[in-house]
């Protein structure tokens, strides 16, 4: 079969500079920077990395990305541009004594000249102490520190570590990069993949924008003989789908719990549904989800649609009473109840607004007009004294003063004027109005 890509020296070299027996994802790896796929915001001319290496000098940097988004070849062919010596770890698997043979031998590699750099796979997997035992060996120059993570920096990293190091976002692939892949792969196996254009695609969108998971895929139907292309059902039918990547306890975590509460506060069904399914789809504890909503229903619902907070209760109940997967519908019920409903954050307000008052004003006595009086003493100091039965007076409203003396009445809850909160506004305003007349009319000395 003829050379698919017979002018392309990058192909070449790969076949000549790696072992027939090596995955796939090893035998592609680019060899220069400008060859590697999907991250040209970093490694172009204009790029953080491209100017670092145009200047022929490189400072600490924290590469942070999804997996398979080619954090550790950068760091391999950064050590290459600027003619540096490159040591591997993973944190997952080295410990204290790991780390001080690492920075033993890059001190005697820097007295000869020659500068380590130190790349750390899952830098985040070291813990505080770990992380603070890097700091002297990163500021005398002993090494130079390229740490990938797939968690956010902000929570991870030590604040003193992040100070000395630039943090540099790696992007998820897009197609476009993930069919480049692709192409290298088939170039170098000088075959096409054996599958139809529509189960091509199919295979690059279970990537999920994972090039690792994407060519190991691709060597897995390199491998595999077929009589004819595979079409999307039969390619679904080989291989596992992958599955989406989200730790419970981690960033991705609340990145999609905090875009379906968003979601949910811009009244938008369908975006809703869609983080509640990759949620859902990718193993979080329903009820994780259920009290989510419930405090959604509080928080942003409120009194606008009382009826909320009982649909997420009842949901709760309904999926306590099924399980999984019947009862993850009741869920779906509640999500689309919460995001079509009207929205009103006055309750979440006035909460605030009132715990704060109680704080400052937490001693004040309330009036005596409102205490009970179970003993003769108290009513003899004027517990209960003049309290007016709201029962028994006209329209079942007395119009009577609830607050401290040394404190003026307050506003802590206005409502909206959306849903059933219209209509509280107007029972508020009414009763407003009468306890305003009924103070003018007792100030008269006129009798109710």
């Amino acid at each position: 079969m003829p050379d698919l890509f017979p002018d392309d020296p990058q192909i070449s070299a790969l076949r000549n500079e790696t072992p027939a027996g090596a995955p796939l994802a090893d035998r592609i790896r680019p060899r220069q920077l400008e060859d590697v796929v999907g991250q040209e915001h970093l490694t172009g001319p204009d790029g953080a990395i491209g100017r670092m290496v145009a200047a022929g000098r490189l400072s600490s940097i924290i590469l942070w990305g999804p997996p398979g988004t080619g954090k550790t070849t950068i760091a391999r062919l950064l050590a290459d541009a600027v003619g540096m010596r490159f040591v591997a770890i993973s944190a997952v698997f080295s410990g204290v004594a790991d780390l001080k043979k690492v920075f033993a031998e890059a001190k005697d590699h820097a007295r000869i000249g020659r500068q380590t750099l130190l790349f750390v796979d899952e830098i985040h997997r070291f813990n505080r102490a770990q992380q603070d035992g890097f700091l002297p060996y990163v500021e005398d120059g002993t090494v130079v520190l390229i740490g990938a993570t797939t968690e956010n920096p902000s929570f991870e990293l030590n604040a003193a570590l992040l100070s000395r190091a630039q943090v540099l976002i790696l992007n998820r692939l897009d197609t476009k990069a993930l069919c480049q892949l692709l192409d290298r792969g088939e170039a170098l196996m000088e075959r096409p993949l054996p599958l139809t254009a529509e189960a091509r695609d199919a295979l690059v969108a279970t990537a999920d924008g994972d090039g690792r998971f994407l060519l190991n895929q691709a060597e897995t139907l390199f491998s595999v003989q077929l009589d004819e292309p595979l079409d999307p059902a039969a390619l679904s039918a080989l291989l596992h789908r992958r599955m989406a990547v989200y730790d419970k306890d981690r960033e991705g975590h609340y990145n999609l719990i905090s875009a379906l509460h968003k979601s949910l506060r811009g009244s938008d069904p369908q975006a809703a549904l869609y983080y509640l399914a990759r949620m859902l789809v990718a193993g979080e504890e329903p009820l994780y989800v259920l009290r989510r909503l419930v405090r959604f229903a509080s928080e942003d619902i409120g009194l606008a649609d009382p009826q909320a907070l009982v649909q997420c209760l009842a949901a709760k109940d309904a999926y306590d009473f099924l399980g999984s997967p019947e009862g993850e519908l009741a869920i779906v019920q509640a999500c689309l109840y919460l995001a079509t409903a009207p929205k009103s954050n006055a309750a979440y307000v006035a909460q605030k607004a009132s715990f704060r008052s109680a704080r400052d004003t937490g001693s004040l006595m309330p009036p005596k007009n409102i205490l009970n009086a179970p003993t003769k003493l108290m009513k003899q100091v004027g517990y209960g004294k003049n309290y007016r039965y709201d029962h028994d007076a006209p329209e079942g409203f007395s119009g009577d003063n609830y607050w401290p003396a040394e404190m003026s009445a307050q506003t802590f809850y206005e409502p909206s004027p959306r849903g059933f909160e219209a209509k509280i506004a107007e029972r508020i305003a009414y009763w407003d109005a009468r306890r305003a007349e009924m103070r003018e009319n007792d100030e008269k000395g006129e009798s109710r």
